[in-house]
């Protein structure tokens, strides 16, 4: 039991959650150069032969320069143990990061220093305050202009609703950037732009307390401006309170340059000293204690076709209590299923290591022969723990798809069927029909790409897509008690039944789902999917 506490108690798992751009991917890369995975650290845009992002793996993503699907990369740094959940800024594939971040213990929230709090990053946050996820907040890209940095904190606080406390404070920024003072140690951490894509560089400190070397250093103007700052920070910002922190209410609030490396070690230190070890998941009405109980993980992605080579899916779980060992049985509760894991992989990003064990917090990869779905829970064969569903989104956007080779029907339907159990897209058909005519539903408009991308690269199939009008959808959820071939419909609603043969209603009109149950008395809509 004590090793099994300790190996717990040492690993940290969080999700990076920014708006597109911002330098999520960037951070993550030098994360990784910390933590001795890589030698270099990777630009995600550049020229085609350019080294890409290493948790950026799949082809369209390389082509674009852009995130689609979430990563999972483990690296030891500093005695601990850490699982990174690496997740699409894009918002066209935000249910992605929705499930992903059901699987982290806290989050790293990367601001852009020049915008400010960005319509995606809202989204996100409110994903982490309404399961109460610590957030830590890296200001990036401080080697440009940048806002002013009141006004950055008042913004986070304002759109966000947390409280902030700066842990330290950029001096200056874009060319007049001269570094950073860390409140906690009274010291100046001179900016060089020199350490970029590696480990090495200088770093310069000098006590604050020794005024005429701060202002030889970084100037008469600049250190005027610190020491006006400084004062009005210590009577403006929250006091540090890391239980505020740990409950989301608090975020520590720290400032670098991701992509010139300046600030992202002492943002990694100072991090996994305040993030909380895995903790306590609610199972029914009781919480599943890491350390006390055995093994136990639930599935929060599914990959199709990660190595082309064995055209194989892999099931995503996030274990939440006890060690897995390599052999052990285990138990599929959704279906009742003893069985053994197959082929249980640790990953970094396309790259895999077979495990022989695995802790509370990990992230481990499994073979999925087709019985897995998202959110099913896996536990010790004596117990009975069933982790909450994960939701569905409902898709805004709607399209036919067909394939242009009618003699490829099967690889069109695999490739369909496929995609849809990783939860990128939605797959509707005609109520009464079986899969002649498919619709598409998706979150995002960008995910009909990557669909198409995937189908032709993957499966060798090219498809037709027509875009359709739909907007809105609900799930009829009494179809026992109702007869769902005589709803008294509207002109522009369509009934379709999901992968699950489950009854839904299409609309184009956002009006027309109340006049639908206006028309059919006893009639219940709801507007997403339980699982």
């Amino acid at each position: 039991m004590d090793n099994i506490q300790s190996q717990i108690e040492r690993r940290r798992t969080f999700a990076i959650i920014s708006h597109p751009d911002a330098g999520k991917t960037t951070l993550t890369e030098k994360f990784l150069l910390y933590g001795g995975v890589i030698n270099t650290a990777g630009s995600v845009k550049g020229k085609a032969t350019a080294k890409h992002a290493v948790s950026d793996w799949m082809e369209i993503e390389k082509q674009r320069g852009i995130s689609v699907t979430s990563s999972a990369l483990q690296f030891e740094y500093d005695g601990c143990c850490i699982n990174i959940l690496d997740t699409p800024g894009h918002q066209d594939f935000s249910e992605d990061t929705y499930r992903t971040l059901m699987a982290a213990d806290s989050a790293v929230m990367v601001i852009d220093g020049s915008k400010g709090v960005e319509a995606q990053t809202k989204k996100l946050f409110k994903v982490c305050t309404m399961r109460h996820i610590p957030i830590f907040t890296f200001i990036n890209k401080m080697d440009r202009d940048a806002m002013d940095t009141f006004d950055l904190l008042d913004d986070i606080e304002k759109n966000l609703g947390i409280d902030t406390c700066p842990v330290n404070w950029p001096i200056g920024s874009g060319k007049n950037f001269k570094g950073i003072f860390e409140r906690s140690s009274n010291e100046i951490v001179r900016y060089s732009d020199t350490q970029k894509g590696t480990r090495e560089g200088v770093e310069t400190r000098i006590s604050a307390d020794d005024s005429d070397a701060v202002r030889e250093e970084i100037g008469e103007q600049a250190f005027e401006k610190l020491t006006e700052e400084t004062e009005l920070l210590d009577g403006a910002s929250a006091d540090f309170d890391l239980e505020l922190v740990r409950k989301g209410e608090l975020t520590p609030v720290f400032f670098g340059s991701a992509l010139q490396n300046f600030g992202v070690e002492i943002f990694l230190k100072s991090f996994l000293e305040m993030a909380p070890s895995p903790t306590p998941r609610m199972s029914g009405d009781s919480l599943v204690d890491p350390v006390k109980e055995g093994f136990s993980a639930f599935v929060f992605k599914i990959q199709a076709n990660m190595n082309k080579a064995h055209r194989d899916r892999i099931a995503f779980m996030r274990i939440c209590s006890g060690r897995y060992d390599a052999g052990m049985e285990v138990k599929h509760v959704q279906s009742g299923r003893i069985q053994r894991l197959s082929q249980p992989q640790q990953l970094m990003a396309e790259s895999r290591k077979i495990l022989d064990e695995a802790y509370a917090g990990d992230i481990m990869g499994v073979f999925d022969p087709g019985i897995y779905s998202i959110g099913d829970t896996l536990c010790l064969p004596k117990d009975n723990f069933r982790y909450e569903g994960i939701p569905t989104f409902a898709p805004e956007h709607f399209a036919r798809v067909r394939q242009v080779d009618t003699m490829k029907r099967d690889q069109f339907v695999k490739g369909i069927r496929q995609i849809a159990q990783e939860g990128a897209i939605q797959v509707f058909q005609e109520y009464n029909t079986g899969m002649e005519e498919i619709i598409v539903g998706v979150v995002g408009v960008l995910q009909f790409d990557v669909l198409k991308f995937r189908l032709d690269s993957e499966y060798n199939v090219e498809i037709r897509m027509d875009m359709l009008p739909y907007e809105h959808i609900r799930w009829i959820a009494n179809q026992e008690e109702v007869n769902v071939r005589n709803i008294v419909g509207t002109t522009d609603m369509k009934l379709v039944k999901d992968m699950k043969d489950r009854p839904l209603l299409l609309f184009v009109n956002p009006w027309s789902p109340q006049m639908v149950l206006e028309r059919n008395k006893g009639l219940v809509l709801e507007e997403f999917s339980r699982n």
